[in-house]
């Protein structure tokens, strides 16, 4: 992985995929439910899952997700989409950017956007664990892709001002495929946010934020982003 990330003026971001808003082909594990389980049986078509983190409009998210060694098939994919977006296909289809409701990047390396596609990058290597970095920046309203480190660049830069919240989506076409949130940081949003952080990154241990003079409320807020 390349040592500069982006969002370097930023925090630890905490949530997961969505258990109640998910294809019933993807099964979730993991703290948070962060690791996706598509297809444990066999496929039939394309299976999805949404985030729990909405993209905030003037603010700015990046996170990564980790694509499991067994990359094939029709199409696995990483992206944003609406509420509207489609979650589950009973046939092989590029999910994420069907419709004018999501944008999505393939295992193909290809971009898709409203049921269009471009070629955005080299293909994944099939049998190689893949880090797919994405920065959102809600202020530019541009959608950016990184591939284990490296910059693959701006795909889209229309999503200024969507009629809707957006959420990071993955979904796989696969059978037995898994993908993993291995990493997820956002900017600031008040001075309080930025306060807290500092107060979380100076603290080692959780067991000692209970010892704050702070109330309980506070505690929970800390402890949730260590």
């Amino acid at each position: 992985m390349a040592s500069t990330l982006p969002l370097t003026d930023s925090c630890r971001d905490s949530w997961g995929w969505n258990p109640e808003d998910k294809s019933p082909d993807v099964f979730l594990k993991g703290p948070r439910n962060q690791t996706a389980f598509f297809h444990p049986n066999w496929s039939i078509g394309a299976a999805g899952v949404r985030g729990t983190r909405p993209l905030l409009q003037g603010h700015c998210y990046y996170w990564e997700i980790e694509v499991a060694p067994r990359i094939y098939g029709t199409s696995m994919m990483v992206g944003i989409g609406s509420p509207k977006a489609r979650l589950h296909a009973d046939s092989f289809i590029n999910l994420i950017g069907e419709n004018n409701e999501s944008w999505g990047l393939s295992h193909k390396g290809t971009f898709w956007h409203n049921g269009d596609s471009i070629v955005f990058t080299q293909p994944f290597l099939e049998n190689t664990l893949t880090t797919v970095g994405i920065l959102f920046d809600g202020r530019k309203g541009t959608l950016t892709f990184f591939k284990d480190g490296e910059l693959l660049g701006q795909a889209s830069k229309d999503l200024s001002k969507p009629d809707d919240d957006l959420y990071p989506i993955i979904c796989s076409t696969a059978a037995k495929t898994e993908m993993t949130l291995v990493r997820a940081r956002r900017s600031f949003v008040s001075l309080f946010d930025r306060c807290r952080n500092v107060i979380a990154t100076s603290i080692t241990k959780k067991e000692l934020v209970h010892m704050l003079p702070i109330p309980n409320a506070l505690k929970n807020i800390i402890l949730d982003s260590m």
